[in-house]
């Protein structure tokens, strides 16, 4: 792993709070993910197993959990089983966790080779009464390939058919949502990696650089810091940032344009999201200002609306009619529109047609119940927008937020978001690099970014 090793604490006081959600006598299984096929022999890189993670800190795949807090035996109350490693598959692979590696990282006692499982299974099944058993149940999630966790289930279910199953997703989802100090810490240090990514690209960028040209650039900040790309770059110029998921980057940033950045590293599989809109000739056009003002007082405003027991779709609201009103301010809609509008089919739709914001953590969009009130705890997104087609650009931003009692705290405060200080970044652009890639531009970064801003109420 390229990042610094987790204190076990965190999972194990992660199993616990699960284990306090469970029935008496429930056994609960969590698989690895699959290594997914690319083309020919190929294989495409693994991706661990956000629920796992959560509970073990292990990204091995093929690995599983299984927790039976009432087992008669103590030895059987917390198991974890790994993948056997051999010469062959070391040689081609590279290292497996040892018994020992595992139990250092996820703090479980009880390590087991895979070739264990389906005896110790079936004896703690002839215990138990209940089983919790894991699926996808993001509620935007398209399932379209079958997993190792659904044909666990399918399995499982076909040679145990008189036990009483139930689902695990919803209480890891009531647990994941709410942040762990410890889990806020590895979330502000993909902030931070995100901030040196955005402060190297302002003083890269200007017209004739490619889009592609600057994700490079968001690359080489974010890996050489021990990160990662949260999900795939958006960088989109001019019209292509009217496209919401536009991931070609492959254009030519052109001198008048906009661009458009929702980029973001994540750190020890805990994700930053951020989005920012630059000028790419390093001045804004006073057009291009007058809409980049109105979605930065949106997010202010939303920013300020985060608090604990609002429902997320009352938020959303709140931010659809702040929008309304800035399409008004800006002429692009009149207020007989707005009031003559079908309520299925709100005009503002034309500019703005997402959601305002989502949770975040251990998923870019984490999955939460979306009928449940927003709780203290809570990381969410901000990212109102306008897309404006017939003038050829869009402003989008983003800002990372914590949910507390005492107000929001704004975990992405220290990138770049003024118009005015975007401008002035980008204006001392021509300071050419450091030999050690770093640019001058970019020294608050070496100092340490300054403390989250807090958004009075």
């Amino acid at each position: 792993m390229r990042y610094e090793p987790i204190d076990p604490q965190l999972f194990i006081a992660n199993r616990e709070r699960l284990r306090r959600l469970l029935p008496p006598k429930s056994l609960a299984v969590v698989n690895a993910n699959d290594i997914l096929p690319a083309n020919g022999d190929g294989t495409l890189a693994m991706i661990p197993n956000s629920d796992l993670f959560y509970l073990t800190g292990v990204e091995q795949e093929q690995t599983l959990l299984l927790l039976y807090p009432d087992a008669d035996e103590e030895k059987h109350r917390e198991l974890l089983f790994l993948r056997e490693a051999t010469a062959e598959s070391e040689l081609w692979e590279g290292h497996k966790l040892t018994q020992e590696e595992a139990r250092k990282i996820s703090g479980i006692r009880r390590i087991h080779g895979l070739s264990e499982f389906p005896r110790l299974f079936h004896r703690l099944l002839c215990e138990c009464e209940h089983v919790f058993l894991n699926s996808n149940e993001h509620p935007r999630a398209v399932i379209e390939v079958e997993t190792r966790e659904d044909r666990f289930v399918a399995e499982t279910m076909r040679r145990y058919p008189l036990h009483e199953y139930r689902r695990l997703a919803p209480l890891l989802q009531r647990l994941r949502a709410v942040k762990a100090p410890a889990e806020l810490a590895l979330v502000r240090k993909a902030s931070d990696l995100t901030a040196a990514g955005y402060l190297r690209v302002l003083q890269f960028t200007q017209p004739g650089v490619s889009e592609a040209g600057v994700e490079a650039e968001f690359a080489h900040e974010f890996i050489r810091r021990g990160g990662r790309f949260a999900y795939q770059p958006i960088i989109a110029t001019g019209l292509n940032a009217c496209c919401l998921h536009y991931v070609t980057n492959s254009s030519v940033c052109r001198d008048g344009e906009l661009l458009l950045l929702d980029v973001a590293a994540a750190y020890a599989n805990y994700n930053a999201d951020v989005t920012r809109t630059i000028p790419v000739s390093g001045r804004f056009s006073r057009r291009q200002k007058q809409v980049y003002h109105a979605v930065l007082r949106v997010l202010r405003q939303c920013i300020r609306g985060l608090r604990p027991g609002k429902l997320p779709r009352e938020w959303q609201k709140e931010a659809e009619k702040m929008i309304e009103k800035e399409l008004v301010d800006l002429g692009l809609l009149k207020s007989r529109e707005i009031r003559s509008q079908d309520p299925d089919q709100p005009v503002f739709k034309k500019y703005f047609m997402h959601g305002v914001g989502h949770p975040l953590g251990l998923g870019v969009h984490d999955a939460v119940n979306p009928t449940q009130p927003i709780q203290a705890g809570w990381v969410i997104t901000v990212e109102p927008a306008l897309y404006l087609h017939e003038e050829g650009f869009a402003v989008r931003l983003e800002n990372d937020v914590l949910v507390t009692e005492k107000g929001p705290v704004d975990l992405t405060a220290d990138i770049p978001i003024e118009a005015d200080e975007i401008e002035a970044l980008m204006a001392a652009r021509s300071q050419a690099p450091s030999p050690n890639g770093q640019t001058r531009v970019s020294a608050r970064v070496g100092r340490g970014l300054g403390p989250a801003r807090r958004w009075a109420r």
